[in-house]
């Protein structure tokens, strides 16, 4: 190989193709979700919204609210090594007020890739939240600050910062998939992510949803259906 296919790192050429490259790179900024949307999905439960995407798309049930649970806006992504955190904090130094910054961290639980200084750091910068495929440390102060962390685990055991990783390419929680632009839902049941091109379709479906069952309260509904079930399979009721 010639000289010329080397790269270099006094190249500026080379070094931006070598930070491109996959594993390591860092890709645009998303448009922000219409603040208009997130105010009516704050609105509605989580359940609700994966109903109405026929139950296909959860976060899973390993990932949990740390503290505060209520968390909806704009995904920024983030996919790092397990226990290494270099690029969340190149994610949160990119963040704008309202986005979220979601991590794939490998649901690895060794070491923590976030704690209090990076929360002070996002809240500062009026971010709408984070998640963590992955563990959290301060476990305590997370609780406390009133800011928005899902994660899978807590350890006290602090993260590396070596990299590599990216920024705004498609990653996967637990099978969910998450692309940069979308949109990421969370309260109490968990987390649920609407693709931006179906988002507006689906909070209109999640918004009739919850109010039918608003309207319609449990023990005031035909409970027929139960024996019909049962005798389509073979029940004799």
């Amino acid at each position: 190989m010639s000289d010329a296919g080397l790269s270099s790192k006094t190249d500026s050429g080379t070094a931006r193709q070598a930070e491109g490259r996959f594993g390591a790179r860092i890709g645009p900024m998303p448009p922000a979700v219409d603040q208009g949307l997130i105010a009516q999905l704050r609105t509605i439960p989580v359940a609700c919204i994966s109903d109405v995407m026929f139950r296909l798309a959860s976060g899973g049930a390993t990932l949990r609210p740390i503290g505060a649970a209520a968390l909806c806006g704009t995904v920024i992504t983030v996919r790092v090594p397990p226990g290494d955190n270099l690029l969340v904090h190149k994610a949160i130094e990119l963040g704008r007020p309202g986005d979220i910054i979601v991590v794939d961290a490998g649901g690895d639980l060794t070491n923590a890739i976030i704690g209090e200084r990076m929360v002070e750091v996002a809240i500062a910068k009026q971010l709408a939240g984070m998640v963590i495929h992955g563990a959290i440390r301060d476990a305590d102060r997370l609780r406390s600050c009133g800011f928005p962390v899902f994660a899978a685990g807590i350890t006290h055991r602090g993260p590396y910062k070596n990299g590599p990783g990216e920024i705004n390419f498609p990653i996967a929680l637990n099978g969910m998939v998450v692309m940069p632009g979308d949109v990421i839902v969370g309260d109490d049941d968990g987390l649920v992510c609407l693709p931006i091109a179906d988002a507006e379709f689906l909070t209109m479906e999640a918004r009739k949803k919850a109010d039918q069952e608003a309207a319609n309260p449990p023990t005031h509904g035909d409970r027929s259906w139960i024996d019909t079930s049962l005798r389509r399979i073979g029940y004799s009721c």
